[in-house]
């Protein structure tokens, strides 16, 4: 359940404490009073897009924070499979954005906006103004289909998606291996070449470097020679040299440092160095005793640098890599001179994978024209209590003549909204009414099966009126009963079915305006729906009318919570 929102800087709203309660949370206000900023703070602390119109105009940074109250278990499971652990049984999201930048945090962790957006999806199910659009198109039943029924599902579309990229692997290497002969004979003969030229040249892991290092060493053989005789002579024994000079050194500290303790130990200090500049000497002389630098093995250096680079330049930029091509290529050769061979076996594989593919796909087919049986069944009955009094509801199949990671089905709703009408194509024959409640009939079917906790409806209103705007607030009365929604609307029948009802309004303060949500009292909750029942002219006949809706609102919600219970 969603406890509490904030909101900080956000396009209107200098500063909003929201604190959410159980069941129906309406939220309501006039035209333009800033609705749409509300449910895009929500959006943005579970990881949407930042849209420019909400950032702050004077550059200062924008906040939201949403804190959940996670109470179910299978909610707390599919979190910590995302690594997530509640604090206390709560689970804090917060967005901060600066300068069109965001940093999200999950119970204070950094997290990126993709976890941010799974964490989302096991808390609440955003429908937005718009998404009921989205039945126009067919390839969002099938997905509706499959969220539906993912728990058997969903296993069989991940086994579909694995056969699916292992049968175009196979059939892309069966494509790529398929040549006629004149090629065969002229990537034979380019292969035995490129072949010979590796194995003549013979490289080895690591003699390049190794030469490389010698190659260096031998170019500079001159400076090398010249550096370390002089080396020598500074730190030598002869000519004042320092070893000469940490002598004389030593013999003048050991001739008192019998007579106090600090210039003992600084004698015995001298005396390591002493001896550490004697053993550098002797190194130093034995390197310069075994220097050479040979005109010919520089010439035999170079010149075999010379081959290894050239064969790196054509085959690999190391020489491990040179050796895995010689490897590839010794094993193309083969298949090529083995061809029909290796060509039945490619095409044997691609094959067994279709063949897996097709007995995957028609398992998946099965599965979902089972649950599709189930589905509509139950969007038939949400309709029948959404004021569709004679509704055919069906899904329809299509196959694609290839296989998908998805499979091969296309679905499609089918609907008749009147008596003795044959069923037609959803997206061709609703109007937008019947497509907003359409959806709201599937998101009761989804939240049935869903662990989600807490419902966010985006004016679901769009389009209905009467009747059927109070057979609407009585279903959205029923969902309350067993989730937490948060519901936007301009409707009063649906507004007086608030368990808690919140009132957006737009204030001026200091010159500049801003956006405010308070939280209505029972007096004000009659004020506002006599508001939305009148208009500008408040009478008290209206006013009448929304305590008279108000009292029936509150029968209704009763009389559905005897029928639970009974």
């Amino acid at each position: 359940m969603l406890l509490n929102l904030h909101v900080k800087n956000l396009a209107l709203i200098h500063e909003a404490d929201v604190y959410f309660g159980e069941g129906l949370n309406i939220l309501t206000g006039e035209t333009g009073a800033g609705k749409s900023i509300i449910i895009g703070s929500i959006n943005l602390a579970l990881g949407a897009k930042i849209p420019r119109e909400l950032l702050p105009k004077d550059g200062q940074d924008a906040f939201v924070e949403l804190v959940f109250d996670v109470d179910k278990e299978e909610q707390q499971e599919a979190l910590k499979a995302l690594g997530l652990e509640t604090d206390q049984g709560q689970l804090v999201l917060t967005r901060r954005i600066t300068g069109g930048r965001s940093i999200s945090k999950i119970n204070g962790q950094t997290a990126s906006t993709g976890l941010l957006r799974e964490a989302a999806s096991v808390l609440l199910d955003m429908h937005g103004q718009h998404e009921h659009q989205s039945l126009l198109y067919k390839k969002k039943h099938l997905e509706i289909l499959d969220a539906y029924g993912k728990e058997e599902i969903g296993p069989q579309k991940e086994k579909m998606a694995v056969l699916c990229r292992q049968y175009r692997q196979a059939k892309a290497a069966l494509d790529d291996f398929s040549i006629d002969e004149e090629q065969r004979k002229r990537e034979i003969s380019f292969a035995e070449y490129e072949i010979n030229e590796i194995e003549t040249a013979a490289p080895e892991v690591g003699e390049d470097e190794r030469l490389e290092a010698l190659y260096r060493k031998l170019a500079n053989g001159k400076r090398i020679t010249e550096a370390v005789q002089s080396a020598y002579l500074l730190a030598g024994y002869d000519g004042g040299g320092a070893g000469e000079q940490m002598g004389r050194v030593c013999h003048q500290l050991s001739q008192v440092a019998e007579y106090d303790q600090e210039l003992s130990q600084l004698s015995g200090q001298a005396e390591e160095l002493d001896n550490l500049l004697n053993d550098f000497n002797r190194e130093l002389a034995s390197y310069q005793q075994n220097m050479q630098f040979g005109e010919e093995e520089f010439y035999r250096t170079e010149k075999r640098l010379d081959e290894l680079n050239h064969i790196k330049s054509k085959y690999g930029q190391t020489i491990g890599d040179v050796l895995n091509y010689l490897a590839a290529k010794r094993q193309r050769l083969s298949d090529l001179q083995d061809y029909e061979e290796k060509r039945q076996s490619l095409y044997q594989d691609a094959a067994n994978k279709a063949k897996q593919c097709g007995a995957q796909a028609e398992v998946l087919t099965a599965l979902r024209k089972k649950t599709a049986k189930a589905l509509t069944a139950r969007i038939r009955q949400e309709l029948g209590d959404l004021n569709f009094l004679h509704v055919g509801f069906d899904m329809e199949w299509n196959q694609l003549d290839h296989f998908t990671e998805n499979g091969v089905d296309e679905g499609e709703f089918f609907i008749s909204t009147n008596p003795g009408e044959p069923k037609r194509p959803l997206g061709a024959v609703a109007s937008g009414g019947e497509l907003s409640r359409i959806m709201l009939a599937i998101k009761v079917a989804l939240a049935e099966k869903d662990a989600v906790g807490t419902l966010v409806f985006d004016e679901i209103d769009t389009g209905i009126s009467g009747r059927t705007a109070q057979k609407v607030s009585e279903k959205m009365a029923k969902i309350a009963g067993t989730h937490q929604v948060i519901c936007i609307t301009h409707l009063p029948q649906i507004a007086a079915m608030a368990d808690q009802h919140f009132f957006i309004e737009k204030n001026v303060r200091a010159g500049e305006t801003e956006t405010g949500i308070r939280k209505l009292e029972q007096g004000e909750v009659i004020e506002e729906l006599s508001r939305m029942l009148g208009g500008a002219r408040i009478t008290e006949a209206v006013k009448n009318n929304a305590l008279e809706m108000k009292k029936l609102a509150e029968t209704t919600k009763l009389l559905q919570i005897e029928n639970q219970d009974f």
